[in-house]
């Protein structure tokens, strides 16, 4: 058993096999009763030694994946779990934020062991925050981007902290995927993450920020379906574990609702919301301006990004050139691709509108403004279903390839597997020591590392894609009718 000391009271976690692991501990005040849809509170004190062997209760959760029956039962939402491979140490820190399209995720769950990334010589940090209605709907009475105010809120914990878990609070490295690489996108836009952490890796960035029109639309929706109006003080009355079905109910009929654009055709009903305050510009506005430029930053992609919902949805081998061509008027309105077969073409439209051309324009700012930028294309196809599909990083980054759903695209763990995870686990821990993953920095010659078999640092792969995407400047997501600047949007 090992001890420390950290805000709130001394914790007691367990050793095992060479590792201090600590989970569950509390960095806010549980958000419900009168901290219900605030900003996170300091933590609630405790007396004596806590405990710290479990994985706290997550948020509520919609019931994408059976999230929704995953996890302990609570309201002790926010807490961060902790894996140290020498609490006397000095070490760099690794803090992840998973995705979930900002709907469902929680840090308890098998693949985001941080055991086998910190014995790379990193402390490596896990944690909740609050998704779905709870943490990203715009209510009446409540601040807007509430999960992203609690990812500052661990941040703030982290530099607090974890010098007493061995970690260096002045070398700190946040990563995240999907929605994760998104909100790893908006910290670095948002004042007030400014300074917590010093190197950042987004994988798989959506594109997907919302104006305050279309957020609050969306949530009136929700709360339509409870019978309540979109605030604070309505929604407050409902069982926090009752509330995710409402939007799930949204989500199941997004596509009727044509005023919600594309958010309405990906079924997208949470992101985060450029409101002024909490998030002031997107993360592309904000890196063109400079805001990230003392940060080192590392991005990229898987290059199927939508294979793995083609799969889900049933649409491998049956696109047909009617939805292809909607894809490309919907996500792609006035961009030239070549013409390719239905499914291709659908594909490819998908993974550049929803992560792929994010993530690299996201790289492309960062530089324009002064900043470093390192980026990456994973192109190992484990198995021929699901190919280099969304979120197959993120078993090889962590290393952790036979457990948990997202292990599931990896099929057998073959040699080949895990010597692409090996060489994964080796950049981002490298990129957290000193700064160096082992490529060199995007620049004009646009360098990319390409993970597959044998890696390879090239020139950018989708060079297709990229010019055709050049011009294109990523904006939040409008609600249709609204007047802005004296005309239409439409």
């Amino acid at each position: 058993m090992v001890e420390v000391r950290v805000t709130g009271g001394t914790v007691r976690g367990t050793a095992e096999q060479g590792m201090a692991v600590f989970r569950g501990v509390p960095f806010a005040a549980p958000p419900v009763g009168e901290f219900r849809f605030a900003a996170p509170q300091p933590v609630l004190a405790w007396d004596g030694v806590r405990e710290v062997l479990a994985f706290g209760p997550p948020p509520p959760q919609a019931a994408v994946f059976g999230m929704d029956g995953m996890g302990a039962a609570g309201d002790e939402w926010l807490t961060v779990n902790v894996w140290s491979p020498d609490v006397a140490g000095d070490l760099p820190v690794m803090v992840w934020i998973q995705g979930g399209a900002y709907t469902v995720g929680m840090s308890g769950l098998p693949e985001y062991d941080g055991a086998r990334l910190a014995s790379g010589g990193v402390v490596v940090v896990t944690f909740n925050y609050r998704v779905g209605i709870e943490g990203f709907a715009l209510i009446e009475g409540a601040p807007a981007n509430r999960g992203l105010l609690d990812q500052v809120a661990a941040l703030e914990w982290v530099r607090d902290n974890i010098r007493a878990f061995g970690g260096d609070p002045a070398r700190v490295t946040v990563f995240g995927q999907s929605a994760g690489g998104g909100s790893v996108a908006a910290l670095l836009a948002m004042p007030r993450a400014a300074g917590l952490f010093h190197r950042a890796i987004a994988s798989s960035v959506p594109g997907t920020f919302f104006s305050p029109e279309l957020a609050a639309d969306i949530a009136a929706a929700c709360a339509a379906e409870l019978g309540l109006r979109p605030t604070a003080a309505d929604l407050s009355t409902v069982e926090p574990e009752l509330l995710p079905s409402a939007g799930d109910e949204v989500m199941a009929k997004m596509r009727q609702f044509e005023r919600w654009g594309q958010a309405a055709h990906k079924m997208v009903p949470f992101a985060p919301v450029v409101d002024g305050d909490v998030l002031p510009m997107t993360p592309w506005e904000a890196l063109k301006s400079g805001s990230g430029r003392d940060v080192e930053l590392i991005t990229g992609h898987t290059r199927h990004e939508q294979r793995l919902l083609s799969v889900l949805e049933g649409l491998i081998g049956s696109v047909t050139p009617e939805q292809a061509s909607e894809a490309l008027e919907v996500f792609a309105p006035g961009l030239a691709y070549p013409e390719v077969e239905p499914e291709e073409l659908f594909e490819v439209v998908c993974s550049d509108w929803l992560f792929r051309m994010p993530s690299l324009h996201l790289a492309e700012a960062q530089v324009a403004a002064g900043g470093r930028a390192h980026v990456y294309v994973v192109a190992f196809e484990p198995t021929e279903v699901f190919r280099a599909c969304h979120g197959v990083d993120v078993p090889l980054v962590f290393g952790n390839l036979d457990r948990g759903q997202a292990a599931a695209v990896l099929g057998e763990i073959t040699p080949e597997v895990e010597a692409v995870s090996a060489r994964m686990r080796a950049a981002w821990t490298g990129f957290a020591v000193n700064g160096d993953p082992g490529w060199l920095a995007y620049s004009a010659d646009r360098t990319t590392r390409v993970f597959d078999v044998q890696d390879e640092v090239t020139a950018y792969p989708e060079e297709r894609s990229r010019l055709i995407w050049q011009d294109h400047t990523w904006e939040y997501l409008p609600l249709r009718g609204v007047v802005r600047a004296g005309r239409e949007v439409r």
